[in-house]
This record gives C-alpha cells, structure tokens and sequence, in this order.
C-alpha cells in the first residue's frame, strides 16, 4: 500500500482496521470513514470521480495531507506526522456520519482492478443525475420461501454475513409481506409446479445444453410449446428465455421477412415492443392509448396495398387498463392488417382456461400472433408466442434473439407446463384473484387513498413525485414490513410516480387492512390528501360489468398448506 498506507495508519478512524491489500483498504474505508459516505454513495472507491476526490479532500482534514491521485497510484503522500487529530473538525466527524449509512450485506472480494478515472466519471454523473432527480433504484434482497407467499425473509439493511460466517445473515432475516409480486397467483410455490421440475431435475439434468439448434431442444420444450398451443388455440407456439426477448426478437425478425410492414403500435405498448420496432427499421404509427377512432384514421390514410400489423397489450401493467381487442380485430379485418396481442399480464388470469383476455372476450380466434410470458401467473420463467405454424417456423428460422442463445432449462419447461395445465382446470383461483382485487380497490377507495381505477387486476396507487414515492416505499418497508417498490420514470411519465399493488388469493383479509391502515398512516405522515378522488384510466370501451364477489376465505387453496407442511 506503500505511502498511502502508512500515511492513513495515523487517521483515527483507519489506524485499527488497516487491511493488508489494496483492494481491502478501499472496503474498509468506505466502511469505516465518516465522510466517505457524504461525498459517494457507493462503497467502492475506485468509481469516485475527481470531482468528488476533491470535495472530500475539503472535508476531511487528514485527506486533505494526501494528493489526490495517491488513491490509485503510489505518489507520495506529505507527512502526516504533525497533524492535530484533537481539532473539533475530526472529532466531529463521527457525529456528521449519515444514520441511515448501511453496513455491505458481505464482504467485499479483495480487487485489485480500477477503472479508468476518464470513463468512471461518465458513470458517476448519470447515477449522480438518477439520485438527484429520485429516480435511483434500489434491488431489496428478500427470501422468498415455498409455502409462506406473500411473506418473504428480508434481510437487515443493518446486519450481513462476513466472508467468515456466510451465513451468519440467516439469524437477521425477518418477515415482509410482498405487494408488488407478479407471481399473480403464488403458483412459484405450488406443489405441483414444484413436482415438475424436481422429477426433470432428476430426469433431465440442470441446464439445457445449448441453442435449440445445437442439442438445445429437449422434450420438455416441445412438451410446454404443445401445452401453449392447445391454450391459445393455434397452430404452434415458441417458448424464449422471457417475453421481452420474444417480443423483440419476433418484432426484428419481422422486419426482415416483411421490410415494407407498417407497424401501428399503441402509445402505451411495453419497452419490449417499443425496442423490437426500433431495431427492426420498419415504419410505424402510434395511435392514442385504446383510441380505436385514432387507429382507423392512421390505418385509413395508409397505402391499401402496404402490409400492415397492429400491436398492443391486453393488460395494461402500470395503469391496469384492458385494450378494446374486439374492434381491434374489426379494423384489422376492415384494413387487411395482421394483429400481435402481448398477453403478458393476461395470461393465467382471465378466461375460463387461463388463455388471457381474449380468451374471457371470445375473440381469441381473430388475434394472428399472440405473446406471452410463464414467469407472472404461471410463477415460473420464460417468454413465448403462439399463432400459424408457418409463421412461427419462419421466427425459429430468422430470429436472431432465440437462434442464438442457450434455451431455457427442461426443469423450468416442466414446470411451467405443470403450471399451465394446472390453471386451464382451476377457474376457481381466477375468481378469487379478481374478488382479491376488487376488495382492495375499495379498502383504499373508502379510506380516500388516490387509487388509479381500472377494470383488471392492478392496483395502482397515484403518489406523483419520484422522490417521495421512494421515501415512502422505503418508510413502508423499515416501519411496516410491507414491501412495494415505487415506479418512477421510465417505467412511467414523470408525474405520474406510484405504487403499483398486485394483490393475489394468497394475499389475507388481514394483509389487505394492514397495508390500507400503513398506507394512510403514510398519507398523514407525509401531509398528502386524504379523499375520495378517482384518479381514471383511460379504460376504452371495455368496462365489463363486475360479477358477484365471491367469500374469498371459502375459496380452497390446499396448496399453500401441502408446501409448508412439505418445508416444514
């Protein structure tokens, strides 16, 4: 560590804890220096800009006896040997360290490599730029545990494991319940999706092997993509890694078998769609959100001759809205175009076999392409499409988003397909999922929380500041147990920050008065406005008339009893 370590052998803070690597001592320091914490956020030291080596040079006055590039080179360093550590400067640094300063969760592996300072400062400011404007995330780490959902472990933000002890952190973990999941109906858990993929562990191994078209293509992928097709009554169906890259890679692919395609794409299509139709250079029209009026005025003033295809969502995910399919359909027969339908926050949760909205509309045999995921309802991992087995040959063929990488795993393919094949019989789970929501739309309606209303299953509750949104999640979270994280932009327009709450049948009677009586004790702890204001969606024409709500505590859930007794 050459001068750099003997010079901070002197600083009070630093003499006790001095590590014998380089790579250590940054950990330490940012573990241990009060002012560290005030000038970068991160604990590794290496990324700090020298702007900021400068400001906390003028704070810390044994910093300022050592030259700046010290840090990460072996420069001199000026004595340090005459230095009054007794000034009220130093001994008031410790006072200045910020409480909410969290301990690593783990040790730091010892690194001995630094990024250039040039191309950390590029980094620094837009992170710098995201914690300005509150728009900085944060991943909570949580356990989720099988039998227990939607109560999760989460560890302290105060106490970690040491290199030592890994699992140290075990004894601090404590309960959370879960609001923000889109595992919509607990099936991560179940028991038979569980059974699934344990016995194809067992058959098939871990991993898949490789591409589709390099030993990738195991029954369990043919199995699941045969499950899909019967759901979504089409031809064929593809399963990828997630839905965004089914998406995207079907959208790109399209601009190389179609190059004169227009795309009209709905204004609140998901970034999955948005960036498939960059990437794929193919003309394309936004029509306002559910507008079908502005849709017919775009299609209308299009060349008859030009192929087109229309895109959008049934589910809506962070405002809840349902997109009138039906005269979708009607325009797309009147104009000749194709019809790609993302059913992402859909599917497993409307229609008498869990297909999606279209399903539940009747109108799933006029849709051509239709995607889906199995990581939200069916609980587990993957994207898909289903429509023309000549159409899905030809994206197996072209894109390059499922040619070239390694398919999911046959334990993940079993257990989506135990999933899809257990949710097509159980239409009991769908109607308890939609009473669960509707039950908390009018706990937080009733108690003047400004919910965003919607005729699905999303929950949105209209915060409209990222910054408090995220102090207000985070309030949630250390004094109520209750964990929901807060959509900011991107995610959706600045303004218009939320809570987006997923209640689910696993989610209690109790759970539901807990987080309506933390959400308005929040209100008043914050001085926002408590009163009945209905913040709506543009919902289309597609309000359905709400069916009887059934006693939700009656509805069995036998799973969730077998998998703890199982854990247990």
């Amino acid at each position: 560590m050459n001068h750099l370590g003997a010079a901070l052998t002197r600083c009070p803070y630093m003499a006790k804890k001095m590590p014998s690597s380089m790579g250590t001592l940054f950990t330490v320091m940012a573990e241990t220096c009060p002012v560290l914490p005030k000038v970068h956020a991160s604990r590794n030291l290496s990324t700090m800009s020298n702007s900021q080596w400068e400001r906390f040079h003028k704070e810390c006055p044994f910093a300022s006896l050592v030259r700046k590039n010290s840090y990460h080179t072996s420069s001199e360093v000026e004595d340090v040997a005459g230095v009054d550590f007794s000034t009220p400067q130093v001994t008031n640094l410790q006072q200045q360290r910020p409480a909410t300063f969290a301990e690593p969760e783990s040790a730091q592996p010892e690194c001995e490599y630094h990024m250039k300072p040039m191309y950390e400062d590029f980094f620094d400011r837009h992170l710098d730029d995201l914690k300005r404007d509150g728009r900085y995330r944060e991943f909570k780490t949580m356990t989720r545990r099988a039998g227990q959902f939607p109560v999760a472990k989460q560890q302290s933000s105060t106490f970690g494991a040491s290199q030592e002890d890994p699992n140290a952190s075990r004894e601090k973990l404590h309960d959370i319940t879960v609001w923000c999941s889109n595992d919509y109906m607990g099936m991560g858990q179940h028991p038979v999706v569980i059974d699934a993929m344990h016995k194809a562990l067992l058959e098939a191994g871990a991993g898949s092997g490789g591409t589709r078209n390099i030993s990738g293509t195991n029954r369990f992928h043919t199995d699941l993509e045969r499950e899909l097709s019967l759901l979504h009554g089409k031809e064929a169906s593809l399963v990828f890694a997630n839905c965004y890259s089914a998406n995207h890679s079907t959208i790109v692919a399209l601009g190389k078998l179609i190059p004169n395609l227009v795309i009209f794409s709905d204004a609140k299509n998901h970034a999955s769609l948005i960036e498939g139709m960059r990437h794929s250079g193919l003309q394309k029209k936004i029509f306002r959100h559910n507008d079908v009026k502005h849709l017919e005025e775009l299609l209308a003033a299009a060349d008859p001759s030009v192929p087109k295809m229309i895109i959008f969502e049934s589910v809506y995910s962070m405002d809840g809205t349902i997109a009138p399919i039906s005269q979708i359909c009607d325009l797309a027969d009147k104009y000749n175009a194709l019809t790609f339908i993302d059913e992402v926050h859909a599917v497993g949760l409307y229609g008498k076999t869990g297909a999606g909205v279209a399903e539940r509309d009747g109108v799933m045999h006029r849709l051509d392409i239709i995607s889906g995921t199995l990581g939200k309802a069916f609980g587990v991992f993957g994207g898909y499409i289903s429509a023309s087995f000549k159409f899905i040959d030809s994206i197996r063929s072209s894109a390059s988003g499922f040619i070239f990488t390694t398919s999911i795993p046959p334990t993940v393919c079993a257990g989506a397909a135990a999933s899809v094949r257990y949710l097509k019989q159980h239409n009991e789970l769908r109607d308890t999922h939609q009473a669960k929501a509707r039950q908390l739309k009018t706990l937080l309606r009733e108690a003047g929380l400004p919910i965003i209303e919607s005729p699905s299953h999303i929950v949105p509750v209209l915060v409209g500041d990222a910054a408090l949104c995220k102090k207000m999640a985070d309030r949630l979270l250390s004094k109520y147990n209750i964990y929901v994280q807060p959509i900011n932009y991107p995610t959706v327009p600045v303004g218009t920050e939320r809570f987006r709450l997923t209640p689910s049948p696993v989610h209690t009677d109790q759970m539901m008065l807990e987080m309506r009586d933390a959400l308005v004790q929040l209100w008043k702890e914050f001085n926002l406005p408590l009163k009945v204001v209905q913040h709506t969606a543009h919902l289309g024409q597609t309000s359905r008339p709400a069916s009887p709500v059934p006693n939700v505590d009656a509805v069995p859930m036998p799973h969730i009893k077998q998998v703890t007794a199982a854990a247990n």
